[in-house]
């Protein structure tokens, strides 16, 4: 890979790494659907005008945004909020396992002898960081495992849906997610206008992060890569991202590395990685 798509990938991880710390940060200020709202809000207003999709689209840009929008996101920001940025960086990444299975559930796939260890490896890292002390009670594990479930459910619906621009897909996704996690946030949580006045720059910075330079900014530049290199090179870049967040939320949350979160986080990573690299592929052979 050219040492200026390198840099670009290294970004683009540290952007997401940054964005785990950053909604940590958010929904301290901002409660966590009313932050997922507007989040979506400001997405939706910066790519739905300029992306547009046909009408027989629509159906199945609702049932994403049930999946993407509610499932994975405001689970997400929700989790987020009761566990450490670093722990719920790690659990997020069994999206991919879970999409594994998924495709050899729903589409046939055949699972040969090293996807096999690496889903080992990552259901075996969930036990290790479930038994340590940064996961208070089993409701944040139970979230953010939920969020990376409809991640994975996304993932299969992208597949077999019909072809769309990424940002037509991110802008009318959000846009169609807006009034369920608003509902959600009526619903369940109280005091949205006083927390809007009051929020500061941690809330408010929230959701222009998350919405423009993770959502947008982030995905425009690894789809601009995936278009130059094959997913194979550009694999092993996106594994920096939890072990990013998890360094973040050391140096700049004070969250602590046990034994459970080393341990855990990297059997997580390699199974993901076992899972997700083809490494003839990435060596050229």
């Amino acid at each position: 890979m050219p040492l200026r798509d390198l840099l670009l990938g290294l970004s683009i991880v540290a952007i997401w790494a940054l964005n785990i710390i950053v909604i940590k940060l958010g929904v301290e200020e901002l409660p966590p659907l009313l932050l997922t709202t507007l989040r979506f809000l400001l997405v939706a207003a910066l790519l739905v005008p300029f992306h547009p999709v046909a009408r027989h689209q629509l159906p199945f840009l609702v049932l994403l945004s049930a999946t993407f929008g509610t499932l994975h996101f405001a689970l997400l920001f929700i989790g987020l909020g009761q566990a450490e940025a670093g722990t719920g960086a790690l659990l997020v990444q069994m999206g991919t396992p879970f999409a594994t299975l998924l495709a050899v559930i729903f589409l046939g796939e055949r699972l040969s002898a090293k996807r096999l260890v690496g889903l080992a490896l990552s259901f075996g890292g969930v036990v290790v960081l479930a038994g340590g002390p940064s996961l208070p009670s089993p409701l944040p594990m139970a979230l953010l495992l939920l969020s990376a479930f409809g991640w994975a459910v996304s993932q299969l619906l992208i597949k077999k849906g019909p072809n769309l621009a990424p940002m037509a897909l991110a802008g009318w996704t959000a846009l169609f997610a807006v009034p369920q996690v608003a509902i959600g946030s009526w619903w369940f949580e109280h005091d949205q206008m006083s927390a809007m006045a009051t929020a500061g720059w941690f809330g408010w910075g929230a959701v222009f992060y998350t919405a423009v330079m993770s959502s947008i900014v982030a995905y425009g530049m690894w789809y601009g890569l995936l278009r130059r290199h094959p997913v194979s090179r550009l694999a092993p870049l996106s594994l920096l991202v939890p072990a990013g967040a998890v360094m973040l939320g050391i140096a700049l949350l004070g969250e602590s590395l046990n034994a459970h979160i080393a341990f855990g986080g990297a059997m997580v990573i390699a199974g993901v990685g076992l899972i997700v690299i083809r490494f003839r592929a990435l060596f050229g052979r």
